[in-house]
């Protein structure tokens, strides 16, 4: 029987006004849900709607990658800023109840947006920790909690504050969220000499797929170490680190020498990567490769410079660096004594009468549109190669590489102690990052393809079963996820890059504590109960 035009016309209101109330709704249902399962009453300024005239502002306050804040690129429906753990716990149960897919984050620096964006998960929900940020330093007990907020600049800070000779061996970009930054291994200027962050965690907080906190003795040791290696947003959301403070001297060196192609920085190169992961423990140098200007008519050349920090006098450093590594002609004069909270200003790039509380800001240096990869080297990369690197690198704008030197402690912990693999044979590791500043698809595409190609070029010099990659530098090249159903075969393929022989036990963990994948992104951990 044919409908007359008023019931038609009823209808077509009826399901308009449906499609009108829907993201309102959406919101609606969360904030009062968060009311009923939250231990605190959630102010109105928490949650965030596309609709508000701030959304803009805090979806992009520690954002890095312009790349994934592009008009076309789905964001939140909102963002939701928790003040309290009882906030998160409530944040958890909603969307599980609301079948609402969430998303969060502590920093903002994971390179692929997958904590404020998403391709493949829409709509969803964006939880910022960023209020979520105290650091209380024991001296006593040589220890520290840090709440996922944090960024490490505030977290060496506050450490700063309360003692002189103790430190943090963690990342050398100030403004990185700890919470997320130790989930991937967190390398730093000290690993050589205390490993990395993550080796240096002795307890976490976490919220679980329940919305229940969780300890390290609550969640058990297989949870615990999948936390500490095993990538971000797979196994719950991190409240706080208790961590351990390590022994630092009071004075500390660091130095940058730059050597460009005509002052023989292939040769010195090559040098450096025989002994580099074979000085001192005490000393970090690390690379790093620019495009710069040179000479009176300002000819682009490659330059290496050489960014160190070491851990004693500018005296006993230039002992080992006359024994170890004359080639690099290191000087008094190029020696910075110094103590160390001032040293991580100086690695981090500061200039030099910059406070120690500038680390307070949590700001980026670094933000633009960008496409980063990683390696890890085990054989010396020979001249030859590096002169066609060097070709390659002169074609790009503004190319980077940083090679940060391994040995030491990194050489003497197990792959497996945490679900970080990346350890014992390991020369370097390598960071190739291209950057630029206009966000259109020519210009996206012109240096996607440079750096892939870049990456191809490199593959000749670096161990290809599996070829590694460091998770805290997210490449979505290596594969992605399925929305709702990624086989484990293909979740591999970027598995065993990542972690190694440590993936099959990754999915072990993950099967167990959330098996029906609950925190997922494009290249989360997939229970093994999910099979394409």
């Amino acid at each position: 029987m044919a409908l007359s035009s008023i019931s038609i016309l009823s209808l077509l209101l009826v399901l308009l006004s449906a499609s009108w109330a829907t993201p309102a709704s959406i919101e609606d249902n969360f904030i009062q849900c968060l009311d009923d399962n939250s231990e605190h009453v959630i102010p109105i300024s928490a949650v965030c709607a596309q609709t508000n005239s701030s959304f803009t502002s805090v979806l992009n306050s520690t954002a890095q990658n312009l790349r994934y804040l592009e008009p076309s690129v789905p964001k939140p429906q909102f963002i939701f800023t928790p003040l309290n753990e009882s906030d998160v716990q409530a944040a958890v149960i909603c969307a599980k109840k609301l079948g609402i897919h969430l998303r969060f984050r502590s920093g903002g620096h994971d390179y692929e947006g997958l904590s404020y964006a998403s391709e493949i998960e829409t709509p969803f929900i964006m939880l910022d920790l960023a209020r979520l940020r105290s650091t209380n330093v024991d001296i006593d007990d040589n220890t520290a909690w840090v709440q996922a907020g944090a960024t490490i600049g505030e977290v060496y800070y506050r450490i700063s504050e309360k003692s002189k000779t103790l430190g943090f061996p963690a990342g050398l970009c100030s403004s990185l969220g700890i919470g997320g930054h130790i989930t991937g291994g967190a390398y730093g200027s000290m690993m050589r000499k205390y490993g990395l962050g993550a080796d240096n965690v002795l307890d976490a907080r976490i919220v679980d797929v329940n919305g229940k906190i969780l300890d390290r003795a609550a969640m058990g040791e297989d949870h615990f170490w999948a936390i500490r290696g095993g990538g971000g947003a797979s196994f719950g959301i991190i409240l706080a680190w208790k961590i351990k403070l390590v022994p630092v001297p009071e004075t500390v060196t660091v130095f940058t020498v730059p050597k460009t192609l005509e002052q023989g920085a292939s040769k010195i190169l090559y040098r450096w990567q025989q002994v580099a992961d074979k000085l001192d423990e005490d000393l970090f140098i690390r690379v790093i490769i620019q495009v710069t200007k040179a000479g009176q008519k300002g000819e682009r050349t490659v330059t290496t410079a050489y960014n160190a920090l070491f851990l004693g006098d500018a005296d006993r450093l230039l002992q080992v660096m006359n024994q170890s590594f004359p080639e690099l002609g290191l000087t008094r004069k190029d020696c910075i004594e110094t103590s160390w909270i001032k040293s991580v200003l100086y690695i981090a790039g500061y200039p030099s009468e910059t406070p120690p509380e500038a680390l307070l800001q949590g700001k980026s240096l670094f933000k633009n549109y960008f496409k980063a990869k990683s390696d890890f080297v085990q054989q010396p990369i020979p001249e030859t190669a590096l002169e066609g690197l060097w070709k390659r690198l002169l074609q790009e704008d503004s190319p980077l590489m940083i090679w940060n030197p391994y040995g030491g402690m990194m050489a003497n912990i197990s792959e497996s102690a945490i679900a970080f693999p990346h350890r014992k044979g390991t020369l370097f590791k390598i960071q190739y990052v291209t950057s630029w500043y206009e966000g259109s698809q020519d210009a996206t595409t012109k240096h996607m393809d440079w750096i892939r190609g870049l990456y191809d070029y490199m593959a000749a010099y670096v161990p290809t079963s599996p070829r590694a990659a460091y998770v805290n530098y997210r490449d979505l090249d290596l594969g992605i996820n399925d929305k709702t159903n990624t086989s484990l075969s293909q979740a591999r393929v970027w598995g065993t890059k990542y972690f190694k022989g440590n993936f099959d036990r990754l999915v072990k963990v993950k099967s167990k504590v959330d098996p029906d994948n609950f925190f997922r992104h494009e290249q989360s951990i997939p229970p093994a109960l999910i099979e394409a």
